[in-house]
């Protein structure tokens, strides 16, 4: 499908520069991009490609405007633009209704007629699905699961019994929810499993990515609020809640029983301690480790960065000596303190 310049100025609010009538099929990338295609320029590094660029369309702010050689469309925030106009150039597409004949689904189950059920999905009983759900194949939904309108589950997705899932809710394959959570005690040296008798709420407007896991509550439940984006291979402990909107990246560990705010941004690889609280608003860059609470907005960092390997063995023994510096630092400050 093709659209108008003006077509797509009018869908994301911009202001047009160049030839209004430029027929756009499809995006790419400023390097790969031709006379049919719009791209656009979202991070500064990029912009020596503006020079060369073959696209039919580029979108930018006002600021890199003039730096176009072609048509482009200005707005306020570029990469907000491309995510409109790509999902207007290549729509989602629709839900078919009607159940695979190698499904199974128990007969107390609830299924909306207009639902999707894939191949070798299995359903059991006293499951409720909404109005223009898509089950993809292999998919285990157990007793008690809800499931809003308008949601997806890609493929191989297990929904552990009572999960409830909100409105057009996005799960990758091999998404995991409602597992029990990591509650053990120590029984005079044995470890006994104590029952995980909580479930997961899971908020309108949610996507999870592939191999994502959040477990079920211990007693209440685990929640993830509205708006919120998990990234793959996150894993989500007992009793967590994150606030509305909140933005998690890949492959983070948050372990039990700790509350994330509204509207954070979670760099790849962090890790959260368990019985945690963090404000809202809060972001933590790439391989944060957190091991005690935030109580104010703003960016938090840990880790160090790499570096060559020589170097790196030199700071070891030097943090190994901090100790011992730190007493010969006290010791001199007191010979001086006494000798005033």
């Amino acid at each position: 499908m093709s659209w108008t310049l003006a077509e797509l100025a009018k869908h994301v609010d911009a202001e047009i520069r160049g030839d209004a009538d430029c027929i756009i099929d499809g995006v790419a990338t400023l390097s790969s991009a031709s006379s049919s295609k719009i791209s656009f320029l979202a991070n500064s590094k990029y912009r020596k490609f503006l020079s060369h660029c073959q696209a039919g369309a580029v979108l930018v702010t006002e600021a890199d405007a003039a730096a176009v050689e072609g048509n482009a469309l200005v707005v306020k925030d570029p990469y907000v633009a491309y995510a409109k106009i790509a999902s207007f150039l290549f729509p989602a597409k629709t839900v078919v209704a009607g159940v695979h004949p190698t499904a199974w689904l128990d007969p107390r189950s609830h299924v909306h007629d207009s639902a999707q059920i894939g191949a070798h999905v299995f359903i059991d009983a006293d499951v409720t699905i909404a109005e223009n759900v898509e089950i993809g194949p292999g998919c285990v939904i157990q007793q008690g699961v809800t499931i809003g309108a308008g949601s997806r589950l890609v493929a191989n997705v297990t929904l552990c019994h009572g999960v409830s899932i909100g409105h057009r809710v996005i799960l990758h394959p091999g998404v995991v929810i409602g597992a029990d959570g990591f509650g053990i005690a120590n029984d005079n040296g044995r470890w006994i499993n104590v029952p995980q008798l909580g479930s997961v709420e899971i908020g309108d407007d949610v996507e999870i990515g592939a191999n994502t896991t959040i477990d079920r509550g211990a007693i209440e439940n685990t929640v993830i609020g509205h708006g919120v984006k998990l990234d793959n291979q996150i894993q989500v402990g007992h009793n967590c809640r994150i606030g509305n909107n909140t933005v998690i990246a890949g492959c983070v560990g948050i372990a039990g029983s700790t509350l994330i705010g509204a509207d954070c941004a979670i760099g790849g690889g962090a890790g959260l301690g368990g019985h945690l609280s963090i404000a809202d608003g809060v972001q933590l860059t790439g391989m944060t480790m957190v091991t005690k609470s935030i109580t104010e907005a703003g960016v938090y960092s840990s880790g160090i960065p790499a570096e060559p390997t020589k170097q790196w063995h030199k700071n070891v023994v030097r943090y190994r000596q901090m100790e011992s510096l730190h007493q010969r630092v006290r010791e001199l400050e007191q010979l001086l303190n006494n000798q005033d």
